[in-house]
């Protein structure tokens, strides 16, 4: 094989692998957003063993995606170092680094805080749903847990792994995250967007029928117009 083809070739899987990890990091997205909605629930009304079981079906599905996408993201980096590559493919793989240890830390927040209300509202007795709080909120959580199933990674049909519990699940997070850190250095305020903030805002958008100014305009009845009446008013006038 000729040295032009063996570089077309590695260059064609570099971009599927690329693709891959770009669609682990929009389902990671999705399903850890699923899973805050779902914690949300925790210590209210709305929180149940059936709540509970989902919490722990997406916090599965994330640890999957996670520990796959660390996997690779890892070994492409380190193909970056050892063998001669673009400046833009680095960027590209440093910019994924990046948002997907925000993406981490982020989860592992939440499941620090399920933790902490898991902790305060037990649902191993009968009585423990007195403790519950009424917020009046009853269903939401089967349109959110069919959500987070839906979501597909790449690699999830061939890789399963078995999830920890909630407490080992932190824990390997946090062992993750210090890896991650060390074996690949990537400074955040390194990396440069590719797209400047907010730009989903920047849109353009129809103009609204009123103003905030109108919307807060409160009419005011001339004195004109306020007549007395002959019942009893308790103080207020009656407008004509």
């Amino acid at each position: 094989m000729s040295r032009w083809r063996r570089s077309v070739d590695e260059l064609a899987v570099r971009r599927r692998q690329q693709g891959e990890c770009e669609r682990a990091l929009e389902a990671l997205s999705k399903v850890t957003s699923c899973f805050q909605q779902l914690a949300a629930s925790l210590g209210s009304s709305a929180d149940c063993s059936f709540l509970r079981e989902e919490m722990d079906e997406t916090r599965a599905l994330a640890y999957r995606i996670c520990s796959g996408l660390s996997r690779r993201l890892v070994r492409l980096l380190s193909e970056c170092d050892s063998a001669p590559t673009g400046p833009d493919d680095r960027q590209v793989f440093e910019r994924l680094w990046v948002l997907f240890l925000s993406a981490l830390e982020n989860f592992l927040s939440d499941l620090r805080k399920a933790s902490d209300l898991i902790g305060q509202f037990p649902l191993t007795q009968r009585y423990d749903r007195r403790s519950l709080v009424n917020t009046g909120c009853m269903d939401g959580v089967v349109g959110v847990a069919a959500r987070a199933a839906s979501v597909q990674a790449p690699w999830l049909t061939i890789e399963e792994e078995l999830s920890p519990d909630l407490t080992n699940h932190i824990r390997a997070l946090e062992a993750l995250l210090s890896d991650m850190q060390l074996r690949v250095p990537v400074a955040f305020w390194s990396v440069e967007a590719t797209q400047p903030a907010w730009a989903e805002a920047h849109g353009e958008q129809d103009e609204p029928e009123y103003s905030l100014e109108d919307l807060m305009e409160v009419e005011v009845v001339s004195s004109t117009n306020v007549t007395t009446c002959c019942q009893p008013c308790f103080g207020l006038g009656c407008v004509a």
